[in-house]
C-alpha cells in the first residue's frame, strides 16, 4: 500500500498496490502494522456498506458527536463515488476545509478519515456499493450532520443530487463556529 497525504493533516489517501497476472489482480487493502506505522487507528469494531441505486445519490455530511466520534476507513467496491472529508477540528489550521478523491472499484483507492471529520459521498455511477471500516459502534444519539449544500464549506458537488434523504436536507444550516460545540 501507498499512503498518500492529503493537504489536511491526518486525512490520507491509501493506494493499492496491485499484483497483476493471468488470473486477474490481488492488492491488500489493510495491514494493522503499515497503519500503525503511519500513527493510523488500527481497531476496527465496525464493517458497514452502503448500495447507492442512481447516479448522482448524495449521502452526507455525517459525523459522530463526543464521545463516539469515528475514523473511517473508506472504499467504494463497486462503480465509482466522489469521496469528501471536511475538517472539524476547531484547533486545526484547515478548520472547515475539505478534500474529495474519486473512490472507485477501479482504482481502489481508500480515504483514511479521522475522528473530527464530516464526511460525505455522491455516487457517479448506478449500483454503487461503498465499504466503511469504522472505529466506534454507531450511537444512533450521537449522529449528527452539516447539510451538503452548506455555504460556510463551499463544497463544489459533480451534480445536483438525483437522491439526497429527507434527513440529509433536514440538517441544520450551523452557525460554523457551533460545529465544535457538538464534537
Amino acid at each position: 500500500m501507498r499512503f498518500v497525504r492529503t493537504k489536511i493533516e491526518d486525512l490520507w489517501l491509501i493506494e493499492p498496490e496491485r499484483f497483476v497476472d493471468q488470473r486477474g489482480s490481488f492488492a491488500r487493502t489493510f495491514c494493522k502494522q503499515e497503519f500503525s506505522d503511519h500513527n493510523l487507528a488500527t481497531d476496527f469494531v465496525q464493517h458497514s456498506i452502503s448500495i447507492s441505486t442512481l447516479k448522482h445519490t448524495l449521502r452526507g455530511l455525517h459525523f459522530q458527536k463526543t464521545p463516539h466520534q469515528e475514523t473511517k476507513l473508506v472504499s467504494c467496491v463497486r462503480g465509482a463515488i466522489w469521496d469528501v472529508a471536511v475538517d472539524l477540528r476547531r484547533s486545526s489550521s484547515t478548520y472547515l476545509h475539505w478534500v474529495a478523491a474519486v473512490l472507485s472499484a477501479e482504482n481502489g483507492l481508500q480515504f483514511y478519515i479521522p475522528e473530527g471529520f464530516a464526511h460525505g459521498f455522491q455516487s457517479l455511477s448506478d449500483d454503487v456499493a461503498v465499504s466503511y471500516m469504522i472505529s466506534t459502534p454507531y450511537v444512533a444519539d450521537s449522529a449528527c450532520g452539516i447539510r451538503y449544500d452548506e455555504p460556510a464549506l463551499g463544497i463544489s458537488w459533480p451534480a445536483k443530487p438525483s437522491v439526497i434523504s429527507e434527513r440529509d436536507l433536514s440538517w441544520p444550516r450551523w452557525a460554523m463556529s457551533d460545529i465544535s460545540t457538538v464534537l
